[in-house]
């Protein structure tokens, strides 16, 4: 079966606090983690898949975003998987399913992961129940605040006098998603720049200091730590580089909100 992507981008919200719910396609169906007799039998899983790492920290960000979203969405059925390195696979999870469900990509662009890859473990799954594929969590404003409160707490916030901010994500050889970092960047009145892509950090970190900025910071395009935005901060010199989005409320809220939007077709279908 091929996979169905959905494509409705939610509008911004107020960041929730920790331990908030965000309303998704169960409100009024679930109580304490039982169906009721409203609620469809096509009720889908939700499967936050995540590219991996052979750095621990960055599986164990993603499960503290998957708790986070259980937190939010009482009795919701979420069983996160990777691509590569951690376990379990997409592949796996799929496998296992005994009803429908919508894979939510946890990256923050739509590069050769959410492009190619993750549609084609579907299709090579051959579900026999439906599986929609979400879009992925960028851009988002949502996210966007959430890298501004992480640059906060590095003493940096943009627009300040004197100071000058980077926007550093991983880079994708896919020009559309450097681009996209490109216009947030922008929005922030930032420079961007790429773990992986031209320019790097140290090229956009010398073009502020040619302009005249007295000290810089480093915002994080980034889900989770890792070996990438390791490179960010060695290529910075020293240059304060703000945390990865990490398990934020608001990150799980737009993880929800993607689900949501995905779930719609799908409950449709059903009838």
């Amino acid at each position: 079966m091929t996979p169905r992507v959905g494509s409705s981008q939610p509008a911004s919200r107020a960041l929730p606090t920790r331990g908030s719910r965000a309303p998704g396609p169960r409100d009024g169906l679930l109580r304490h983690g039982r169906r009721t007799s409203t609620e469809p039998a096509t009720t889908p899983v939700l499967v936050p898949v995540a590219h991996g790492s052979r750095d621990p920290r960055s599986a164990a960000t993603v499960r503290a975003l998957v708790d986070e979203v259980r937190s939010q969405a009482p009795g919701l059925d979420v069983r996160p998987a990777f691509l590569d390195f951690d376990a379990p696979s997409l592949g796996e999870v799929l496998g296992a399913l005994d009803g429908p469900a919508v894979v939510v990509p946890l990256l923050l662009g739509s590069a050769y992961h959410a492009r190619v890859d993750i549609p084609a473990v579907v299709a090579a799954t051959r579900p026999v129940h439906p599986v929609q594929v979400a879009e992925v969590l960028g851009p988002d404003p949502r996210l966007l605040a959430v890298a501004r409160e992480r640059l906060a707490a590095v003493g940096a916030r943009p627009g300040e006098p004197g100071l000058g901010v980077v926007l550093a994500g991983t880079g994708s050889s896919h020009e559309a998603a450097n681009a996209m970092v490109h216009r947030l960047a922008a929005g922030l009145g930032a420079h961007a720049a790429f773990a992986t892509a031209e320019p790097r950090v140290p090229a956009a970190v010398a073009a502020l200091r040619g302009r005249g900025a007295e000290r810089i910071a480093v915002a994080s395009w980034f889900l989770a730590p890792g070996r990438l935005l390791d490179r960010v901060h060695e290529q910075a010199g020293g240059v304060p580089v703000a945390e990865a989005l990490g398990a934020h409320p608001a990150v799980a809220q737009v993880v929800l909100a993607r689900f949501a939007a995905a779930t719609r077709p799908l409950l449709a279908a059903a009838g």
